[in-house]
């Protein structure tokens, strides 16, 4: 029997359906269970005092408190759970809001069920994760100038390593990485680690900013 404890999560949306949906998908997964479940931000202020869980999850626009209020509520409390926003907006500003309020991840609500799940259990490992589609407006976000190139660790990577740091660089997941370079997503997933481990790096995402960071500095260079 596998004895680690599963991952506590709750959840926060005003849609009934929706979040019910999520819980069940959620439960499916025997290394995850559903600690909690609110309609509205204020709702989950208050459930949250009683316990906190590993990972909270939250819609963005909820009436009468969203996501946003939640989060720097939650923070300004001193609680450094993990909070992913889940939400249908795509926009850049309201990406840059999430992540200066404290969110640890944002997800759209049209992901892939197992990617949500990936997504969780990423963030207790204390990664920051974003929504594929998300990737390079995150990129665009964090980038304050041209960065010193890490050129030696570059070359460091394989020809395949460096082909799939390019796809990061685009957005794309590990599953569409897979299909477009006809290899397994176990396959993507291992090169993946390997690119991490050889750039030192502790995350997709900051290895997206590096590969843009190189193109950029490369093209600085007239290559």
């Amino acid at each position: 029997m596998n004895s680690t404890k599963p991952i506590r999560v709750f959840l926060v949306d005003d849609h009934t359906l929706f979040r019910k949906g999520l819980a069940e998908l959620l439960e499916q997964r025997g290394e995850i269970c559903v600690a909690g479940i609110a309609g509205n931000g204020t709702e989950a202020l208050q459930l949250l005092k009683e316990s906190v869980p590993d990972v909270v999850i939250t819609d963005l626009n909820m009436p009468p408190h969203g996501g946003l209020a939640l989060l720097r509520q939650l923070r300004a409390e001193g609680c450094r759970c993990p909070v992913l926003v889940l939400t249908v907006s795509d926009a850049e500003e309201d990406l840059a809001s999430a992540m200066s309020a404290g969110a640890q991840g944002y997800l759209l609500k049209d992901m892939e069920p197992e990617d949500v799940v990936d997504a969780v259990q990423r963030a207790v490992r204390g990664e920051t994760v974003v929504a594929p589609a998300m990737t390079l407006k995150l990129v665009h976000l964090l980038q304050s100038g041209p960065q010193p190139p890490k050129v030696d660790a570059l070359q460091q990577l394989t020809a395949r390593e460096r082909e799939i740091l390019d796809h990061l660089a685009q957005g794309l997941s590990n599953k569409v990485i897979a299909r477009a370079l006809d290899i397994s997503h176990d396959t993507v997933k291992l090169h993946v680690r390997h690119i991490l481990a050889k750039l030192n790096l502790t995350s997709r995402v900051e290895a997206a900013i590096f590969a843009v960071e190189q193109k950029v500095s490369q093209h600085g260079k007239g290559r």
